[in-house]
């Protein structure tokens, strides 16, 4: 009997969610629990939907944020370029 094409996944829990942004999964329950992380809770465990991911991710970021972060980076590497370097033979 073939396989089924399977369906891509739309929801995803806590542990797979922290897995791919690379942080705990109390970390996510605690972004779940302020709302910065849109969830349902299916018995014991919470289904983030697929749609959140991007924000989770941080793949959506405004204009203005994108200038922020360029601005300290530009900084950091102004003010630490010998230590950077350092860093980057060690």
């Amino acid at each position: 009997m073939p396989h089924a094409v399977q369906k891509a996944k739309e929801t995803f829990t806590v542990p797979e969610v922290a897995r791919m942004v690379g942080v705990s999964r109390i970390a996510i329950f605690k972004k779940i629990q302020n709302g910065q992380i849109r969830a349902t809770k299916v018995g014991r465990i919470y289904a983030i939907p697929k749609s959140e991911l991007s924000g989770v991710l941080g793949v959506v970021l405004s204009k203005r944020q994108k200038e922020t972060v360029e601005k300290a980076v530009d900084k950091t590497v102004k003010e630490y370029r010998e230590t950077l370097r350092l860093l980057g033979d060690a």
